[in-house]
């Protein structure tokens, strides 16, 4: 057992996806299905199981994440510990205010890691050296790497009457009490697409806006990586096909910083890899 297959595990049990961990860790996904292998023959137990959407974690992973994430955050610190202060780079990058809270951290931890940074974040529209936003809001001479894409579903109070159907219709929610969010940067398609109707409230951030749905005041239209960090709130699909793709936006015109230009290497190389298939336990699954 090594410190870089805890990593990994760690990495599906917070995605329960083994293409996503693969992504966020930038190693392939045989490298991710090898390690959760070694694991499960090291430990002795099976860790995850695997569904349509991705995988599960077992009892026994449930009880072996927290003594991984320890050893994971004591290694990190023990490694820092010893570190020569060194003249570090700020970089400033630009976050979409709608961006959930689980991928971002682990698109981030490889930047914040490194010891030869000073990261600094601001608003999408403040001037940054990269941004990370939906492709709807990229600049006419921003390169765009493509990092996710979601779609949006509805967020709705979990006794609401509305949770009774598998999806909603645009009729469903023509007399439904909304919440609006103030920086959805879709929300001029949904304007286009539904009848104007006062709302029952206006979010000035996503935390608020599902705190607001949690509480019975009304319904959100939101991203789903939204939407899965709130299990207070019932999540149901929605007949809009719309999605939104998330990348890593730099302009054209300016020299990216060196460790810039590693972190987008690394993301392209990320998007070449090929997504396999094969047996259904966790550790042979190419998911």
């Amino acid at each position: 057992m090594d410190i870089r297959e805890l990593r990994y595990f760690a990495a599906v049990y917070r995605e329960r996806n083994l293409t996503a961990a693969a992504r966020t860790c930038f190693v392939s996904q045989p490298s991710i299905s090898t390690a959760i292998t070694n694991l499960e023959a090291e430990l002795g137990t099976t860790l995850f199981i695997r569904h349509k959407k991705g995988v599960a974690p077992t009892a026994s992973a449930e009880q072996f994440h927290a003594l991984a994430r320890r050893i994971i955050d004591e290694a990190d610190a023990a490694r820092s510990l010893f570190r020569k202060p060194s003249t570090k780079i700020t970089l400033t990058l630009g976050l979409m205010r709608t961006l959930d809270v689980t991928r971002t951290i682990a698109l981030l931890k490889p930047l914040t890691a490194r010891s030869d940074i000073a990261l600094r974040l601001v608003g999408s529209e403040e001037r940054a050296d990269a941004r990370i936003v939906s492709k709807s809001m990229l600049g006419d001479d921003e390169h765009f790497v493509p990092l996710w894409s979601e779609r949006y579903v509805a967020a709705l109070p979990p006794s609401h009457p509305l949770t009774l159907k598998e999806k909603l219709r645009a009729a469903d929610l023509a007399d439904a009490a909304m919440i609006d969010r103030c920086h959805c940067e879709q929300s001029a398609f949904f304007g286009r697409t539904s009848a104007r109707r006062p709302s029952a409230a206006i979010a000035q951030s996503e935390d608020w806006a599902m705190a607001l749905v949690a509480a019975g005041v009304g319904i959100a239209i939101v991203p789903e990586g939204v939407a899965k960090g709130y299990p207070d709130v019932a999540v149901r699909e929605i007949d809009v096909r719309v999605k939104r793709e998330v990348g890593f936006a730099y302009r054209a015109s300016m020299p990216l910083a060196d460790a810039l230009k590693d972190f987008v290497g690394k993301l392209r190389k990320q998007r070449r890899k090929p997504e396999r298939t094969g047996q259904r336990r966790v550790g042979k699954r190419r998911d």
